[in-house]
């Protein structure tokens, strides 16, 4: 029952995406950076991931104002358990320079192998 209100909860998110993840999405969907093939409002365990590239294993997470980093935390431990890497950006961060947003991806990807889909 956890994984269908976790489906559920990814497929609202997907229909009100805030401002700041639309504008990141326009980055990364359709393969447009470096033909990375990522997923957003991703359901996987009890979180919902807003943009993974399941091939590297890559999680890139837009943190809004309202972030608490003690569940972030045990979320990125959860992510990390199951081989995934994490990055986060603040909404400034993806505005102001989604240059550097986008090159850092493009360093974590040039550094990691392919790990292949889940």
């Amino acid at each position: 029952m956890a994984r269908k209100a976790t489906i559920n909860q990814a497929r609202a998110l997907r229909r009100s995406t805030p401002a700041t993840e639309r504008y990141l999405w326009t980055t990364l969907r359709d393969r447009k950076l470096a033909d990375l093939k990522f997923r957003r409002q991703f359901p996987l365990g009890p979180y919902v991931l807003d943009f993974v590239c399941l091939y590297y294993r890559l999680v890139v997470e837009a943190d809004g104002p309202f972030h608490d980093p003690e569940h972030d935390a045990k979320r990125d431990a959860f992510l990390s358990a199951k081989g995934f890497r994490v990055l986060r950006f603040t909404n400034g961060e993806i505005h102001s320079a989604d240059h550097r947003v986008a090159n850092r991806i493009l360093a974590v990807v040039g550094k990691l192998g392919p790990i292949g889909e889940i």
